[in-house]
């Protein structure tokens, strides 16, 4: 009897999966803080003579000049490197499937799952960023349309600065509760 009890397979549970820090929001004098909606990211590495071929396939011309980003539809291509960028979709397309359109040798893997999004806005919001961020984020050194890696506290994020008083932060989703908190507490001091 015990045996057989044993043997039984129990039913498969359904699971819903949502988004890590779903609903999140904060906002004080001069800042507002907020968990984007998921969205498609690919990280993308590939040599000079793909740039065109892959631009034309994602819809977005990869920037290739450092501290850039171009948008064009709802996605966004932001330059990480020489021969690496960060693409996000907010759309809902999928970035992983346009690039599987260009046959030459480049390394496209999907990163959806990996990154977490949050915005910063309002007046306050370079200062806030910048109580934990090296970046001078000055419009002068760091324009609109201007994207990095760089670190926030102890994580590191990439920062895209979307508007003169607002900026999109990206970061791994393990690092996302820490992240948001650490803004939460810069923007406090933000408005004080």
């Amino acid at each position: 009897m015990a045996k057989a009890a044993a043997n039984k397979i129990a039913a498969p549970r359904s699971a819903e999966r949502r988004p890590v820090l779903a609903g999140q929001e904060l906002s004080v004098t001069g800042v507002t803080l907020a968990v984007l909606p998921p969205a498609e990211r690919i990280s993308l590495r590939a040599p000079d003579a793909l740039v065109a071929a892959l631009s034309k396939a994602l819809g977005v011309t990869l920037p290739q000049k450092p501290k850039t980003s171009a948008a064009e539809a709802g996605r966004i291509a932001l330059w990480l490197g020489p021969d690496e960028w960060l693409v996000i979709d907010d759309a809902g397309k999928d970035p992983l499937a346009d690039c599987a359109a260009v046959t030459a040798l480049h390394s496209a893997v999907g990163i959806s799952h990996r990154n977490v999004a949050m915005s910063v806005t309002g007046p306050a919001a370079a200062a806030t960023i910048s109580a934990g961020c090296p970046q001078d984020l000055s419009l002068d050194a760091f324009p609109v349309g201007a994207a990095s890696r760089t670190i926030l506290g102890k994580a590191e994020i990439v920062l895209l600065r979307t508007a003169t008083d607002a900026f999109r932060v990206e970061c791994w989703r393990s690092f996302s509760d820490y992240v948001f908190t650490f803004l939460s507490e810069a923007a406090g001091d933000a408005a004080a």
